[in-house]
């Protein structure tokens, strides 16, 4: 008996360690713990839920709750989606919407079955596109309810651009530019180190004679990559664009120059001219440079964290 006790004391202590917040009693289609949606739009939502569970048999929950205590929300969402039970036995379509205003974090935890009909892609486009752009501005009741509705338009799929609206995909037009979800002193951080370092790389190019080409198409990959990391695959686009026309029509432009002339004549008859407390000389094929007394290496790193 005593050893029976000590193990449901442990485990409920371990429960409130590892979570940081009790598992709400489950009160309805929306659990509005955090007390951030008002009365009608939790009719609302409520009522939207009813009808897709008795047209398709999904079963779809909110749950607002003040904060985690540091608790990790994934982990969370998890183990109030298991006591919950959502979804029916066997198919497992359950989908649990659990928005932490005051950790600014939420989650979509889909049930195995519906996984092929809302992916995580999709899940993601909806909290990123749909959900959190009124959070931010406080409004959490039309937030949830718009990402109600842009769920259930996926899973009942009425009509591709039924799914496509929610999901926030825009015209060409209308096309901005989207980096991951980076705070703004990680992008300012990693945008210092990604540009500072190949932003030099090309300063030196453009300014020095012969190995500048060998440069221009070196860099080509980089200015590809490495900016996907702070502007998203738009941005980083349009920045390549830039580099492959600007960088050519700057050494064009500066190729007549009386200071580029007096550079190429120093290579020539010295091997080595001095740009901007650079010196580059012509000691192999394509040239070398150096600053200092060192010798040049680089490497390029990213990562990517997620709230909003």
């Amino acid at each position: 008996m005593k050893k029976a006790l000590f193990t449901v004391v442990f485990s409920l202590f371990l429960s409130v360690s590892v979570f940081g917040v009790d598992v709400p009693f489950l009160t309805g289609r929306v659990t509005d713990n955090a007390q951030v949606i008002s009365m009608d739009k939790r009719l609302v939502i409520t009522e939207m839920l009813k009808a897709h569970e008795e047209k398709t048999g999904n079963q779809i929950a909110v749950l607002t709750v003040s904060t985690l205590n540091g608790a990790n929300l994934e982990e969370y969402a998890v183990e109030v989606f298991d006591s919950w039970k959502l979804g029916q036995k066997g198919k497992d379509n359950g989908l649990l919407i659990v928005v932490v205003p005051g950790d600014r974090r939420m989650r979509l935890e889909v049930g195995y079955g519906l996984e092929g009909q809302l992916t995580d892609g999709m899940a993601g486009s909806i909290i990123r596109d749909v959900i959190t752009p009124h959070f931010k501005e406080k409004d959490y009741g039309t937030g949830i309810e718009e990402g109600v509705k842009a769920v259930i338009s996926v899973l009942e799929r009425t009509s591709q651009a039924d799914v496509e609206a929610p999901l926030g995909r825009k015209r060409p037009s209308d096309l901005k530019f989207q980096g991951p979800e980076l705070s703004l002193m990680e992008k300012i951080f990693l945008g210092a180190f990604i540009f500072g370092i190949i932003g030099l790389f090309t300063f030196i190019g453009v300014l020095t004679p012969g190995v500048g080409w060998f440069l221009y198409f070196f860099l080509i990959p980089f200015w590809a990559m490495f900016p996907l990391v702070i502007l998203g695959a738009t941005g980083a686009f349009y920045l390549l664009v830039i580099y492959l026309v600007g960088y050519p029509l700057a050494k064009i432009l500066l190729k007549n120059t009386d200071w580029h002339k007096r550079v190429q004549k120093d290579l020539n008859t010295k091997g080595k001219a001095s740009i901007g407390g650079f010196t580059i000389g012509t000691g192999s094929s394509w040239g070398s440079w150096s600053s200092g007394s060192f010798g040049g290496g680089f490497s390029g790193g990213g990562g990517a964290s997620g709230s909003w």
